[in-house]
């Protein structure tokens, strides 16, 4: 690992602290013209007792703004200090997990996953219609039918197609023989460009796509594309599930972006996605008119919050990469036991194999049963899956009261 260390709660504390004094001080300096200030004194006190050993806290009452993309060059010097740590953390997703090069990556803290992945699909827009005059209408987004709500609602946003590809209803893979006919239509009605999204672990289902089944039949016509990994939920966790078998991340040369949600596995606050780009992609969205803006604005939201990166490079600081693989270890181990359970229950469920979520059939288990423990449906009008994600706090102790409910109702059952 090159970027990426465990420190010790005394240095992570040391460094932040520092960063901050690195920052513009809106209570001691006169910042006259910064449209921003920390946070409400009447309401937040910076001179809190609880700040003293408490650095995110104290990050948030300062307020530093993070707009822009850090990794370009020039940014806003009021906030030098914790740009920095948004840096870092960016080459620790890039090149510590996702095993890109060192600094040949640019990405920002985004607000989430569906920001992220518009970012991205935004960038490849561009792209296409500067360096190749293409059309809108000539472009296609390509996801899956297990891909997440946000790939549409970019196609919505940015006014271009979207198809999203058949997946076999039991293994989630992506039928490919479906999708070259799909693609052979589209290229019949016009399609020369596609925006390719391939899934580091869907949000309901925990699949992971081959992005070969995607670019087999866009490769087979010589036709342009560009590959975004959405790894909003599997990108902090099956990197280290999956260590020799992922095809999704910067050493695949075919990957351009990938999109990582900190708010799920990494459990920062909500508000914290991960966007990440081979250099050279992210100024396709450099807005020229935020002149006011040092290194102008390439992100889609503009500002945010500086806290949001500076939690996750506390938590990722605290864990380092080996702590981090321990801790999804044990999440794979409960979730082997879960699915044991399930066996022996038989109850029916989808579970990829390096993944920590495991989705229900609907038709196994009582409706009733999935809302008093929290499961989560594919759709609650009429549900055909209910999740379970074998988060930090769903311990073997809180599942057993499930299983066990479980086998009771099969019994009650055969008794009447």
């Amino acid at each position: 690992m090159g970027v990426w260390k465990k420190r010790t709660t005394e240095e992570i504390k040391n460094r932040v602290f520092d960063a901050l004094q690195h920052n513009a001080n809106f209570y001691e300096n006169n910042l006259l013209g910064v449209p921003a200030s920390h946070l409400d004194s009447k309401v937040f006190p910076e001179d809190s007792p609880l700040l003293k050993d408490a650095p995110f806290l104290t990050t948030l009452i300062h307020n530093p703004n993070h707009i822009g993309c850090h990794t370009l060059g020039d940014s806003e010097a009021f906030f030098a200090g914790t740009q920095e740590l948004e840096r870092e953390v960016i080459r620790i997703c890039a090149e510590d997990i996702l095993h890109g090069e060192p600094e040949q990556h640019d990405g920002y803290i985004a607000s989430g996953g569906t920001e992220a992945n518009m970012q991205a699909m935004w960038i490849y827009r561009n792209l296409f219609i500067r360096e190749y005059e293409a059309k809108a209408e000539e472009i296609l987004i390509i996801g899956s039918q297990d891909s997440h709500y946000s790939i549409v609602k970019a196609g919505n946003v940015l006014l271009l197609d979207v198809h999203l590809a058949t997946v076999d209803p039991t293994q989630r893979t992506i039928d490919r023989d479906a999708l070259e006919l799909d693609i052979a239509n589209w290229v019949k009605r016009g399609k020369k460009y596609f925006i390719v999204v391939a899934n580091m672990m869907t949000t309901m289902l925990g699949s992971v796509d081959d992005p070969d089944d995607y670019l087999a039949p866009i490769e087979k016509r010589g036709l342009s594309y560009r590959l975004h990994v959405d790894g909003a939920y599997g990108g902090f966790f099956y990197p280290f599930s999956n260590q020799q078998g992922s095809k999704l991340h910067f050493g695949n040369p075919k990957v351009s972006s990938v999109t990582l949600d900190a708010h799920k596995m990494v459990q920062a606050p909500y508000g914290t996605g991960v966007f990440l780009a081979r250099k050279g992609l992210i100024q396709y969205v450099n807005t020229d008119q935020a002149s006011y803006v040092k290194g102008l604005d390439a992100t889609l939201v503009g500002s945010r919050s500086g806290a949001n990166a500076v939690a996750v490079w506390m938590i990722l600081n605290t864990y380092g990469p080996h702590g981090w693989y321990e801790k999804v270890q044990v999440l794979m181990l409960r979730t082997d036991w879960l699915c044991r359970q399930l066996d022996a229950c038989g109850v029916r469920y989808y579970r990829q194999a390096y993944s920590n979520i495991v989705t229900i059939l609907a038709s196994d288990i009582e409706a009733n049963l999935a809302n008093r423990f929290g499961l989560v449906p594919d759709n609650h009008h009429d549900p055909n899956w209910f999740k379970i994600v074998v988060m930090d706090h769903v311990t073997v102790d809180k599942l057993e009261p499930f299983i066990a409910k479980i086998k009771q109702d099969a019994s009650t059952e055969l008794l009447t």
